[in-house]
């Protein structure tokens, strides 16, 4: 009888060790095809930026491109089992009507602002999620070093992009406070004295998360800052630089959406927060190239004054605005031109 039941006993515990094995086996497996459909992803975006580059390919880039985003998102919520099919769905539909409302209303002239909004957005969402995972219970397994630190980047880079680029869709609004046209640089004495102090407490309570990862007075520190350091850095800067501006918050909002990759461990995010930071900075300089200006020079502000009472030529719906082009660009306006009238 002993040694039927150890036979039995044998038995059993090999049985679960079959099935520990299968079972780790299964999740190795899917955590393989998660990795394959984010390097999917991660190729439909590459892809549709190089067909963002031509006018005539630019709108089936922007599809390729958000439907590897889409693929992203549904299979690092499934995969994460983040929240219940009811709420993603209303999630989606709401999201799909903002979106599509605001592109109907939205004139091309106004595409700039658009975008600042876009940005602000995307870095708001970025450091928002940093933010849940740093006041998540995290029970028997603590909040790492490296954690805490990618939290602290998040919000830093995420927070300035939130209002630099409220800031610089008001600038190109041409809105005015108290009498004070925003469009045009506002500065005041030792102002880049503030900015550079302002980085380096950020900077300083960022590696503070590094020694002490609960410390909340630090985040909330980090997170004031941070809020403060979009709005003075982009108010010395004119309207007329905007749009660099504006391209450079793009970059931002990639970075910042990188670190809550690494905050998250989500391959996804942190490719498609890398490509966009990368693209963003490229078409930075690009236009600071175009611009024949250094980017430290666009950044130090007091320039791309708006006069704002300009008078110029007046068509029969009011001032016309005319703009230089070179040989190229026109060809490529052209391309893309449904109707031409050459006059």
């Amino acid at each position: 009888m002993n040694s039927l039941a150890y036979w039995i006993l044998a038995l059993q515990d090999t049985a679960t060790e079959a099935v520990e094995v299968a079972g780790a086996s299964h999740s190795g497996f899917m955590a393989f095809v998660e990795r394959i459909i984010y390097v999917a992803s991660a190729i439909m975006f590459v892809f549709g930026i190089k067909m963002m580059s031509s006018p005539r390919t630019a709108r089936k880039g922007n599809i390729v491109a958000s439907a590897g985003m889409l693929v992203a998102v549904i299979i690092t919520l499934f995969d994460k089992g983040v929240i219940g099919i009811g709420v993603l769905t209303a999630g989606i539909i709401v999201g799909s009507v903002i979106g599509a409302f605001s592109a109907m209303r939205v004139a091309m002239t106004s595409m700039p602002e658009m975008v600042a909004l876009f940005n602000g957005s995307g870095g708001a969402a970025s450091a928002v999620v940093a933010l849940g995972e740093f006041w998540r219970p995290h029970g028997d397994d603590p909040l790492m070093a490296d954690t805490a630190v990618a939290i602290g980047l998040s919000l830093l880079i995420g927070m300035w992009t939130l209002t630099g680029s409220l800031v610089a869709f008001a600038k190109l609004r041409g809105m005015t406070i108290a009498g004070i046209r925003l469009s045009n640089p506002v500065t005041f004495p030792a102002q880049h004295v503030i900015n550079f102090v302002m980085m380096a407490a950020a900077l300083a309570l960022t590696l503070t998360l590094a020694f002490s990862p609960t410390a909340t007075w630090a985040v909330v520190l980090l997170l004031l800052i941070s809020l403060a350091i979009g709005v003075f850095f982009t108010i010395p800067i004119g309207g007329a630089d905007m749009p660099v501006v504006v391209s450079l918050l793009n970059s931002y909002s990639g970075i910042a959406a990188c670190a809550t990759g690494f905050v998250l461990n989500n391959f996804g995010l942190i490719i498609s927060g890398a490509l966009v930071g990368a693209s963003g900075l490229i078409l930075t300089m690009i236009m600071c190239k175009a611009m024949d200006r250094s980017l430290v020079n666009v950044l130090a502000g007091g320039f791309g004054q708006d006069s704002g009472g300009a008078a110029g030529p007046t068509g029969a719906s009011g001032p016309v605005t005319f703009r230089k082009v070179d040989a190229e660009e026109a060809a490529m306006m052209l391309e893309a031109a449904r109707n031409v009238v050459i006059v």
